[in-house]
């Protein structure tokens, strides 16, 4: 008898306009110790089959017809106090989004003592206890400390950290993992899927993994299921799969993997014939984008990070001997070129995302000095001074659903910072503008009238990184940029900001924990260690020799996918 069955199960999303199928006639089953990956591009339905199963649906969707088993009983139609008794107890659930799967008004220690007594018969003592085991085992510093936070005081990847903790809480006998990789450096990345391996064997944990990240399908799922527009278009082992696919769409979507072992001018992107949403072409030099005023003409590096220390305060008290912190940054510096893209890699809460908000602003450090084209950044007070620079850095936020107003149309979200800066002569042409942006990350001008909300997490990274480009900025800073998105995306986007940078000798400062992004992307990388940068070195070089000990064993935890066995797809 499989662990978890799943019969025919078709999902409808009923709306004035119409019914949208969400999912349809999908079946399959999980054994005991087994790991499923389910792949596919964002509005495939992948993470919309987890939640189905949990009954977790957004209204008004509904499963319309289908069954799901669990243990051989139907848990697909219970009723809402059955279904409770379930959720945690007999299934975990490692949702894609953290910070809005975590209450913001509770420390982590209620959070985590809650879930764990509402499932095991426990005292408040022994709770505590296994709290802290749980976020000891899932490679959080500190339990002690942290567990008295609250969320926002953790960076995304210490977040999903505890989203998965409390995943684990209950003891579960399957665990449905929604992206649970998505902000998570390969260190931990490996950490985590290692924990849920041990899990499926150790305790015969059946575990349905929701992904986009093919190295990681590769290295950890036994089996893996392919969705296309809410169809299962292909299921098998992993290895038959991943390198001798049979479908198409499968085949076409592997060839668009970033690969680990060498780098490429271009990313291949997924061509299969039904694929819609493709971006248009970008003529750069004829665009709006290309006709910035800005004078480039300066010498020398276009930024200069000069030893910035930063520290929060974890304690505060009257007395500051009473007061504790914690040392985000130490001593950072390094430089960028003009038309250059440095890369920062570490682990989460090394300080990555830290610094690049003292570049933006965003911080103000405690020490030090960011220097763009000459210019002290740190050093300026008036707010009409930094305003023109400010315009000619731009930020791409790690986290698409709390970067944008969800009561802002998506054309008035791009069109704001244009408004702002007085960029355009007139509205028609800032409609003219923003229209071209959709088109231009592929999806499509008409998507200006819809609200955030009607977007997939990948949808609303695409829109960040149009609002980004819409000031036509010198340094754009991406932070985890493609963290939300599928290969296929994912591709189109980076290939995007390639033709950017070349066209308009565009600077990015480019983090992320996707090594093999990295390496395709950057010229430079700097390795952060517990906010400090330990090494600087040329990409290849980094990749193939590097000097420092932890940017070794970075590098050895990056998953290693080489695709298919017969010959990659010609890069377009």
């Amino acid at each position: 008898m499989a662990l978890l069955e799943v019969r025919n199960l078709c999902i409808e999303y009923p709306s004035r306009h119409g019914i949208h199928k969400a999912v349809s006639s999908l079946s399959f089953n999980i054994e005991r110790g087994e790991i499923l990956g389910v792949v596919g591009e964002s509005g495939a339905g992948k993470s919309t089959v987890g939640n189905a199963v949990i009954d977790l649906l957004s209204p008004p969707g509904k499963i319309a017809s289908g069954e799901v088993y669990l243990e051989g009983e139907m848990i697909s139609h219970l009723r809402p106090e059955s279904m409770r008794k379930v959720r945690g107890n007999k299934i975990g659930f490692i949702f894609q989004d953290p910070m809005t799967s975590l209450n913001p008004l509770f420390r982590i220690e209620k959070q985590l003592i809650e879930t764990i007594r509402a499932n095991l018969d426990v005292t408040a003592k022994e709770a505590y206890q296994r709290a802290l085991s749980l976020m000891e085992q899932v490679g959080i510093p500190e339990p002690e400390l942290r567990i008295k936070q609250y969320p926002h005081q953790f960076s995304g990847g210490m977040r999903q950290r505890v989203v998965i903790a409390i995943a684990l809480a209950g003891e579960p006998d399957f665990i449905i993992a929604d992206e649970p990789t998505t902000a998570l450096d390969v260190s931990i990345q490996d950490q985590i899927l290692t924990l849920i391996r041990e899990l499926c064997v150790i305790r015969n944990v059946g575990c349905m993994l929701v992904t986009h990240d093919m190295g990681v399908v590769a290295n950890v799922t036994d089996r893996v299921a392919v969705m296309y527009r809410g169809e299962l278009v292909e299921i098998g082992k992993t290895s038959k799969v991943l390198h001798q696919p049979q479908h198409p769409y499968t085949r076409s979507l592997i060839s668009a993997v970033p690969r680990s072992d060498i780098k490429l001018g271009r990313f291949p992107l997924v061509n299969y014939i039904e694929q819609a949403g493709e971006m248009t072409e970008l003529d750069v030099k004829t665009h709006w984008l290309g006709q910035s005023e800005d004078q480039r003409d300066y010498q020398g590096a276009l930024l200069q990070v000069k030893d910035i220390n930063l520290r929060f305060t974890t304690r505060d008290s009257l007395f500051p001997s009473r007061r504790e912190y914690v040392q985000a940054s130490n001593q950072v510096s390094f430089e960028l070129f003009e038309g250059e893209t440095f890369g920062l890699v570490g682990e989460s809460g090394s300080g990555k995302s830290t610094i690049a908000r003292v570049i933006a602003g965003l911080y103000p450090p405690n020490s030090g000095q960011v220097i763009f084209e000459g210019i002290d950044l740190t050093a300026l007070k008036r707010e009409a001074d930094r305003r023109p620079l400010r315009r000619q850095m731009q930020m791409v936020f790690q986290n698409p659903y709390s970067s944008m107003n969800p009561r802002m149309r998506v054309f008035d979200i791009i069109a704001e910072p244009i408004r702002f800066h007085k960029l355009t002569q007139s509205e028609s042409q800032t409609r003219q503008v923003v229209a071209d942006l959709l088109d231009h990350v592929g999806l499509g001008s008409a998507s200006g009238v819809k609200f955030p909300h009607e977007f997939s997490g990948g949808q609303r990274q695409r829109i960040s990184i149009a609002r980004a480009l819409a000031t036509r900025p010198r340094l754009l800073i991406c932070d985890e940029p493609t963290s939300a998105l599928d290969v296929s995306v994912q591709a189109q986007i980076l290939n995007l900001l390639k033709d950017l940078q070349d066209e308009l000798n565009l600077s990015m400062l480019f983090i992320s924990h996707d090594l093999p992004v990295i390496r395709q992307m950057c010229d430079r990388i700097g390795v952060m260690q517990k906010g400090t940068l330990v090494e600087i070195a040329g990409t290849e070089q980094l990749f193939t020799q590097p000097e420092h000990p932890y940017s070794e064993q970075l590098i050895s935890f990056m998953p290693e996918f080489t695709g298919m066995d017969e010959p990659q797809a010609q890069c377009v």
